[in-house]
């Protein structure tokens, strides 16, 4: 089992003016995580939302590239139908090239409404744009000459992506996805797979089981390692602490909003989606998803808080990764 980090910093607004204060506490999250032997940092993007989120995930990749030096560091997701995917290409090539081949690069059709809104595109054109961005990217990528396109959104002529990003031909594709047709689009297409944070537990091995079936069907090699499980982690240390805990993520779901609806148990305390418990507790849960596959598991604290990453670096990790405690104590 592997571990990773699932996530993005926080701005607060003060007085008209943006705190930076979030985004340093953030990139010293993630230098921890380079530290403690933590695999991935995968970064969201959000526009217009009014809380601070990251809205240029790739700049933010870039400062983080400059600051580690094992950890991979990946988008999650760029949603293409808001880009202009050429200069995606452009960016994304020149994030792998600085990260020396660490980046991976997540996209997605998008699903907040208001950020569609936001930006004047009909939600119900995602899918027709998604496809368009993502069909330019990749010849973008792998053609060695010049190249042209004329699509519905879209019109190059002539045109030469430069820099090629490091890896070849590419860097890793991966795709959010939940429902079974973009599952099965994710193993069809070449991509790796991200997963939600609200699924439960059966609900990813269904999931994960279905990408493998998938890849098998085409031909595709599958490894564990190509899915990624978001999960959230809400360790306590004792008793006095669990109602809080769940309080905390009754209050994480609500935000997420639309995205959880029909997917979080009636009871929070049934809920088997979080690490919510005492370190044993969260053992047991990775335990469970390690027996239907997710042997993956992208770590999402609200908080970032580098306490929090040391004390799971130092009570949960040597359960899975034998060796790594040192580095936490």
């Amino acid at each position: 089992m592997q571990f990773g980090l699932f996530g993005g910093a926080r701005t607060k607004r003060s007085v008209g003016i943006e705190d930076s204060q979030g985004y340093q506490s953030f990139i010293d999250y993630v230098m921890e995580a380079d530290r403690l032997g933590f695999r991935h940092m995968f970064m969201v993007e959000h526009h217009s939302t009014g809380q601070g989120q990251v809205s240029a995930s790739m700049t933010l990749l870039a400062y983080l590239a400059a600051k580690t030096t094992q950890i991979r560091l990946g988008t999650a997701v760029v949603v293409l139908p808001w880009h202009n995917p050429v200069l995606v290409a452009e960016q994304a090539a020149t994030l792998d090239l600085l990260s020396g081949g660490r980046f991976d690069f997540g996209v997605g059709k998008g699903y907040r409404k208001a950020e569609f809104d936001a930006f004047c595109i009909p939600l119900e054109e995602a899918t027709e744009r998604f496809d368009e961005a993502i069909e330019v990217i990749r010849r973008a990528w792998t053609s060695d000459e010049r190249f042209s396109h004329h699509g519905k959104r879209w019109h190059y002529e002539n045109m030469l992506v430069e820099p090629a990003p490091l890896q070849r031909p590419h860097p890793p594709l991966w795709l959010a996805a939940g429902s079974p047709d973009s599952i099965r689009r994710a193993a069809r297409d070449g991509f790796n797979l991200l997963l939600d944070q609200l699924a439960s537990v059966e609900q990813i091995g269904e999931r994960i089981a279905l990408y493998r079936a998938e890849c098998e069907a085409v031909g595709r090699e599958y490894r564990p390692t190509m899915v990624g499980t978001a999960r959230a982690l809400q360790m306590i240390q004792s008793e006095a602490e669990r109602a809080a805990a769940y309080e905390t993520r009754k209050r994480v779901v609500g935000v997420i909003g639309d995205l959880a609806r029909g997917k979080l148990a009636d009871r929070v305390e049934d809920d088997t989606a979080p690490l919510l418990g005492t370190p044993a507790e969260v053992v047991a849960r990775l335990k469970a998803l390690e027996a239907v596959g997710a042997t993956n598991i992208l770590l999402v604290d609200p908080n970032a808080s580098v306490g929090n990453l040391r004390a799971f670096a130092r009570d949960v990790m040597p359960s899975f990764v034998p060796g790594l405690q040192a580095a936490a104590e």
